[in-house]
């Protein structure tokens, strides 16, 4: 590895986030400059606002920010796979671009996930104070319950965008729409240690969510029916015993 090439990327997915980018780009420069050595990758999930000038303006006066753009938008599971492809570090950050996500938690993850290595592959953030509407906060709480019922992946909140792990690690796992929702489990399925750090929410500085009730309802269930069976499934690798 070049010696000047970055030893955290940090991976943003954004839909129409054009007023929450700058100042989220200048609060991950404050967290990790003078750390490490990082880069900031931002990825455009089919934006309709003016998120791709804004990151155009800002990549102009950072030489650490790239942008890749999908032409149209393919979920946040997606955009996180193509900016880990892209990134290159190999231990990376992802946290969401609408401001809730503090960066101010990234070293501390970091700290976690460089003490467990190589044993540790996650380190998950788990938010608390977290800033939504009731509604949204049973809905949360009953996602989450299910989910380690089912799944037994030991994990609290997995719907925190604020994760730090390897990038091989994240590479070699099954892709599928709605993977982010299960990294703990998939990879405790590969036989790796999570790590957690409490995070406080924030509330959205600006815009609206791109997320509801009903266009995720029924596909989380079907991804966690799918996600159990590769749990399930999963076969140890046989270790050799040579005579």
């Amino acid at each position: 590895m070049n010696t000047n090439d970055p030893a955290v990327s940090v991976v943003v997915p954004v839909r129409n986030e054009a007023g929450n980018i700058a100042q989220l780009v200048a609060e991950i420069a404050k967290a990790l400059n003078g750390h490490w050595r990082f880069e900031v990758v931002y990825v455009n999930d089919g934006s309709t606002d003016g998120t791709e000038a804004e990151l155009k303006r800002l990549i102009a006066l950072h030489p650490w920010l790239r942008r890749v753009r999908h032409k149209q938008s393919c979920g946040q599971s997606s955009a996180v796979r193509s900016g880990v492809a892209l990134a290159r570090a190999p231990l990376v950050v992802t946290l969401d671009g609408d401001g809730q996500n503090d960066p101010a938690f990234i070293p501390a993850m970091l700290r976690a996930l460089e003490a467990g290595a190589p044993r540790v592959g996650l380190v998950a953030g788990q938010r608390v104070g977290r800033k939504a509407t009731g509604f949204k906060k049973l809905q949360s709480r009953i996602a989450n319950a299910v989910r380690s019922a089912v799944l037994r992946d030991g994990t609290r909140d997995t719907g925190c965008g604020l994760k730090a792990f390897r990038r091989d690690v994240f590479l070699a796992l099954p892709y599928f729409d709605g993977l982010h929702r299960f990294l703990p489990a998939l990879v405790r399925r590969d036989g790796y240690d999570i790590g957690y750090v409490d995070v406080v929410d924030r509330e959205r500085a600006s815009g609206v969510s791109n997320y509801g009730l009903w266009d995720r309802l029924w596909v989380g269930i079907l991804d966690l029916a799918g996600v159990w069976w590769l749990i399930r499934r999963k076969k140890r690798v046989p270790e050799l015993v040579e005579d």
